[in-house]
């Protein structure tokens, strides 16, 4: 059974053109992509907003290409930054922080949004995003692990549209299209038996414990096929990255945990598949580069030029499948116990914003080389128990007078801003404090490497 998060994009969006974009990460690896497609069709699109965080320099020459009115950046100090790099004659609004970039995702201007900052830091903008009716491109999957019963919710209320970026969950997005599953329940929404997460497996696939616990942060960041961030690349290599979509599936989708599969796919052609009610299962294959998923959101309905060279499947050779290993990789195996507190109460009792949290600090510890490969999912563990053991007895976030689809009920507009924001505060809370947590255990641990953390 399919239940889309929220609507699909109505026909005055689709006709309108150019099409106003805030691209929130355009500095990372999605927003430079997206910046390509946006150059390669200059006609379709109109940059209105740009934002970067840290990397002040190439958001400069971004904003100095595109001349967006409003730029966004993570500090005051960024923002002089920036100041100071721009063109003369050329002087943008420019928003700070993370109210700063809640602000950009509602601009009237923007009618799209990219949310691609990485992280939990992508959540307010998100939820802005949605609050404000837009049409969301998403590739901040973390907002959906942190708050996508949430989500779902201002969607309905609002009229917003997600649209997923995620090359996983595009191209079972795309596959769902099918059979018409997914407009307004779809005709045949019953038809679809389960959804197939492929994962490359990242570069450590076949490895044992033994050589992981060994294994260097330059190791980790060699993926194999695909080009993106550090900690993206990371979460790869030890398959966290697939556990939060098995997480951002039930929530896109709708469907029941057990319905969602991981099979390992070292060749990254095949980016997902559905299976339906008959039998058949629907592919979709393309070459590992993002600008695929990126152009389908924002361009929708249109299919546009990527500049993505077309698969050769001569070339491309055996295509193979396996089983996650998750004992090498146990971080899969902590996501789907997190997505099974989830599915029992909205807001999994704070788990997705422990288990978010834990492997982000984790992953940063290890990037900066304090801990080792195994101690990230050893941390997360550690961290989940400690949560379930020692967690108050309060409502989790996001499970606020929840109906039986995971959406709330409110009372009043008042009721709705209150909860909101009181859901978001405790979510942050939650993932603050978590980070502490790990950063403490792993300072008086010191780097282990075996998963003794």
């Amino acid at each position: 059974m399919i239940r889309y998060i929220s609507r699909m994009p109505d026909r005055a969006w689709e006709d309108a053109t150019p099409r106003t974009v805030a691209l929130l990460g355009s500095t990372g690896s999605i927003g430079t992509s997206a910046l390509k497609v946006v150059e390669a069709h200059p006609g379709l699109f109109r940059v209105v907003a740009l934002a970067g965080a840290r990397n002040v320099r190439l958001l400069a020459e971004q904003a100095a290409r595109h001349r967006p009115a409003h730029l966004g950046v993570l500090d005051a100090a960024g923002a002089a930054e920036l100041r100071a790099l721009l063109p003369a004659g050329y002087a943008p609004d420019i928003h700070v922080g993370p109210e700063g970039y809640a602000a950009l995702a509602a601009l009237p201007d923007a009618s799209t949004v990219l949310s691609a900052q990485v992280g939990a830091a992508g959540l307010r903008a998100t939820v802005a995003a949605a609050r404000a009716g837009k049409v969301i491109c998403l590739a901040n999957k973390e907002s959906l692990v942190l708050a996508g019963a949430l989500i779902r919710q201002i969607c309905a209320e609002t009229g917003a549209v997600v649209l997923p970026v995620d090359s996983e969950h595009n191209a079972v997005f795309q596959a769902l299209r099918v059979h018409d599953t997914l407009q307004d329940g779809g005709r045949a929404p019953d038809a679809v038996r389960r959804v197939i997460l492929t994962a490359s497996g990242g570069p450590f696939r076949g490895r044992d414990r033994a050589f992981l616990s060994s294994v260097t942060r330059e190791q980790a960041l060699n993926h194999p096929n695909w080009s993106m961030g550090a900690k993206i690349t990371i979460d790869s290599a030890t398959l966290m990255n697939k556990g939060l979509e098995v997480i951002e599936a039930y929530h896109l989708y709708g469907v029941a945990p057990e319905a969602i599969e991981v099979v390992v796919h070292p060749q990254s052609i095949v980016h997902s598949l559905v299976e339906y009610a008959d039998g058949s299962q629907i592919a979709h294959l393309g070459m590992p580069d993002m600008r695929i998923a990126i152009a389908y959101c924002m361009a929708w309905p249109r299919c546009v030029d990527t500049g993505v060279a077309p698969l050769d499947l001569v070339r491309a050779g055996n295509l193979t499948f396996e089983a996650p290993d998750l004992s090498s990789f146990p971080c899969l195996a902590l996501a789907r116990r997190v997505l099974a507190a989830e599915a029992h109460t909205p807001g999994g009792a704070g788990l997705p914003v422990v288990l978010n949290a834990a492997n982000e600090a984790a992953v940063d510890l290890f990037l900066y080389g304090r801990i080792g490969f195994m101690d990230i999912p050893a941390l997360i563990e550690r961290a989940l128990d400690a949560h379930e053991t020692h967690a108050p007895e309060t409502a989790a976030p996001g499970a606020e007078a929840a109906d039986s689809t995971g959406a709330k009920t409110f009372d009043n507009a008042h009721d709705d801003d209150s909860i909101l924001m009181h859901d978001i505060d405790h979510i942050e809370a939650l993932d603050a404090a978590t980070r502490r947590r790990v950063r403490h255990w792993a300072d008086a641990a010191g780097t282990q490497g075996t998963g003794n953390a």
